[in-house]
């Protein structure tokens, strides 16, 4: 079972230590499955392989747009995360689920990386945006035509810990795509950056998109997805003595104050 709880809007800092607290509970054993389907304030994250020069705005030019700049653990290298941008956070312990490969039992990296994108194809594809893969590159984009050219609309970056995912994904919804301008979207100069909004003319419901996105997970991992109100009932469902742990009641409470 896949546990799905919304957060609203979070800050990158509370969110990523969220993380971090639910990937040891998947590890002890003592939760399912989680996604987490949230917002960012906006923030600019650096991953394992990112490089300065994709960087092109000054310390300065991101504190007057107010953007936060991070450094994380996930794979990839730079991106920017923000208000109308879709996030999901899948804390998968992935020996529960089966590969496609005969030589393999449980899904790998790459398995898991290609059913992500498979989510991301059938929830634009939902809203009629036909997106596809780039061979030799991760993430989604919208297949190109005589007026408009190949775009990236969703950026993918994981982590993964004793077979336990972290990070995610970014679906650009009705995100500014101005800020992209601060970046080179995943050091990628040859394709630019598109939203649902940009490619639909008109905004879209996040908790919209974030419903279709949870049941398409459900979908293509072929697991129950049932919806969580919050952290502490998520605490509550699997076992877990019903007064949390306090570092995750704090984070909670946290949260709270940047819910949409």
């Amino acid at each position: 079972m896949i546990s799905v709880v919304h957060l609203g809007l979070v800050d990158y800092g509370t969110a990523l230590r969220l993380q971090q607290r639910l990937v040891e509970l998947r590890k002890e054993g003592r939760l399912d499955d989680v996604l987490l389907l949230l917002e960012h304030t906006p923030v600019i994250t650096l991953g394992r392989n990112a490089k300065t020069t994709n960087l092109l705005a000054s310390p300065q030019q991101l504190a007057s747009r107010g953007v936060e700049l991070f450094e994380c653990d996930r794979g990839g290298d730079v991106t920017f995360h923000g208000p109308g941008q879709l996030v999901a956070y899948p804390i998968f312990d992935l020996h529960g689920f089966p590969s496609t490969q005969a030589s393999r039992k449980n899904l790998g990296a790459i398995e898991f990386v290609r059913l992500v994108e498979e989510v991301l194809i059938r929830v634009c594809e939902t809203y009629t945006i036909a997106t596809e893969r780039v061979p030799g590159l991760t993430g989604v984009w919208t297949r190109s035509s005589e007026s408009k050219p190949q775009s990236k609309i969703a950026a993918i970056g994981i982590h993964i810990s004793r077979g336990v995912t972290s990070h995610g994904f970014a679906l650009n919804v009705n995100t500014d795509l101005d800020f992209f301008n601060l970046i080179i979207p995943c050091g990628i100069t040859s394709k630019p950056v598109t939203s649902m909004k940009k490619e639909l003319g008109r905004n879209l419901s996040i908790h919209e998109v974030a419903t279709v996105a949870a049941r398409t997970f459900a979908e293509v991992f072929r697991k129950e997805a049932v919806r969580v109100e919050s952290l502490e009932a998520l605490n509550y469902r699997i076992g877990v003595p019903v007064k949390p742990p306090a570092e995750l009641q704090r984070l909670h409470k946290e949260e709270e104050t940047f819910w949409a």
